[in-house]
């Protein structure tokens, strides 16, 4: 028997608390494989027989799955209640996260990993929702914090899983780990996960809504991922794509606002905070998402890190967060205020930045330690009191949408920043690297000096002297991409800087809640 919760009737404090970590358990589970997966790409094409190209299928099937479903949520929850969508999401989840365990072609785990994507749509918005719906609107902030903490601990985790998963067993064991978790999570959920209250029933269902978002979503999301494997407008198939995406968004957009009741109350968006919200929210996904993307690349490629040290070193960074943001949601919006806290937020997030444009070839774990402690004070900062402000005022369906709009907002720009991290720091690559051997000439007596040196090692090593002169030239090719890479990934992290300074005049035009109003509620 479902679960409804009366506007006037919240949770006992203890079945809350159950409801959240039953809801929290289902979503963390989703991020850990999501990013768990990214570990285990190199042993995956070696099981499947794919090129590095192929198995990013494995990640992309996923991604479009992922971006049907997430607007969609709330419309789902309502059409078949909130407790069924969000406990056969999981099941589902579950059930497809053992068959991409068993697969043993690229096709047949692409094709469920795009079912596995559909259902993990639905776990992440449909999870903010029912926490965000758990609390008065009071506590919003809390809410936001309480969600926003099992957030960071998935996807600092998941590497490290991955990767000793993979180190241990095989790549296989990264979906069947999933398998019990989800089934124990499936009987909670169902046991536990309460419907809206007052849910009015939907009489028509927005096909063509559907159908125009599905087109302009997925060919988008396509057009993000593999426009640069193409040469973007280079390719028929990327242009035929963007072609799409355009004009699927703008039918489903077209359509969304003028139909009785729409798959995706796009209408939400006359509320200001919430429009402006969503907005920062993408510019976060492009920054903060699009740089955990960076990271990775910049210390295993450049500094030599392996996937497993760099997945512990991230742990502490999470640890931070979940502090900061109990720290944000408890003491510090109270003392300081939703607006303040934005600002400061955003400077702790440029100072990061800042601090990383200066990595060189000898930085290690103690030079970006205290950094990622930095950031992720400063993410607390801003997205805590962000989200809050954003969601003033909406509770049950409505919240739900907002949500689902939320989530799709920073999938979409995370999908963006890791486009526009790759186009910067391949024409700083350019740029750089015609600097520097620019350098590398007769006339140069350093230049020189460093290549008679090398050659003289490799002649002491027994290399004829040709041979010595190559291998000495080599080297410095070496030094010269190692240096180049660093010198465009300190680049990008001083333009993501100071793009994160603009965005501070957008809080200000957002509305904060008033503590004073919270407390005549109470």
């Amino acid at each position: 028997m479902a679960v409804v919760i009366q506007e006037n009737q919240k949770p006992s404090s203890t079945r809350k608390w159950l409801l959240i970590g039953v809801v929290l358990s289902a979503a963390m589970m989703e991020l850990i494989d999501s990013t768990s997966v990214g570990v285990a790409r190199a042993d995956m094409m070696g099981g499947l027989g794919a090129t590095s190209i192929e198995i990013a299928w494995v990640v992309t099937a996923y991604a479009l799955g992922n971006v049907i479903t997430v607007p969609l949520s709330a419309m789902l929850s309502s059409l078949f209640g909130r407790k069924l969508y969000f406990t056969v999401s999981v099941a589902i989840f579950t059930i497809t996260s053992f068959m991409c365990g068993i697969s043993t072609s690229l096709l047949v785990i692409t094709l469920w990993r795009f079912v596995q994507g559909l259902a993990g749509g639905a776990l992440l918005s449909t999870a903010q929702s029912i926490i965000a719906d758990a609390f008065p609107p009071e506590e919003i902030a809390t809410a936001t914090a309480v969600f926003g903490m099992g957030m960071m601990v998935g996807p600092a985790i998941g590497p490290v899983i991955g990767g000793y998963i993979t180190d241990t067993f095989s790549w296989s064991w990264i979906f069947f780990i999933n398998v019990p978790i989800g089934i124990i999570s499936t009987i909670l959920c169902w046991k536990y996960v309460p419907n809206f209250a007052d849910t009015v029933k939907i009489k028509k269902i927005d096909i063509w809504g559907i159908v125009f978002m599905i087109i302009g979503l997925c060919s988008l999301q396509y057009f993000l991922e593999e426009g640069m494997n193409k040469d973007w407008f280079e390719s028929t198939e990327i242009i035929i794509v963007f072609i799409m995406a355009v004009v699927g968004l703008v039918a489903f957009i077209w359509r969304e606002l003028s139909v009785e009741e729409p798959a995706v109350k796009i209408s939400l968006y006359r509320n200001k905070n919430l429009a402006i919200g969503h907005f920062m929210n993408l510019i976060l996904g492009m920054l903060l998402i699009g740089l955990s993307f960076v990271f990775p690349l910049f210390v295993q490629i450049t500094l030599g890190w392996t996937p497993l040290k760099q997945g512990v070193f991230l742990i502490f960074p999470a640890v931070a967060s979940i502090f900061a943001m109990f720290f944000v949601s408890k003491f510090l919006l109270k003392k300081i205020g939703y607006h303040f806290s934005s600002v400061f937020g955003i400077i702790l997030i440029a100072v990061f930045m800042m601090m990383l444009s200066h990595s060189s070839p000898n930085s290690s774990e103690n030079t970006f330690f205290w950094p990622f402690i930095i950031q992720s004070f400063g993410k607390a900062m801003l997205a805590v009191p962000l989200m809050a402000m954003a969601l003033v005022g909406l509770r049950g369906e409505d919240l739900a949408q907002a949500t689902g709009l939320s989530n799709i907002m920073r999938q979409l720009g995370s999908a963006i920043g890791v486009v526009l991290v790759n186009i910067f720091v391949q024409h700083q690559d350019a740029i750089t690297n015609n600097i520097m051997s620019a350098y590398i000439n007769p006339y140069n007596p350093i230049a020189t000096q460093r290549i008679a040196s090398y050659q003289a090692i490799f002649e002491s090593s027994g290399y004829s002297v040709d041979k010595a002169l190559t291998a000495a030239y080599e080297t410095i090719e070496r030094t010269i991409q190692t240096q180049m890479h660093i010198v465009s990934y300190d680049n990008m992290y001083f333009a993501f800087g100071l793009l994160m300074i603009i965005t501070i005049p957008l809080i200000f035009m957002i509305q904060a809640p008033k503590f004073g109003d919270s407390k005549k509620k109470e």
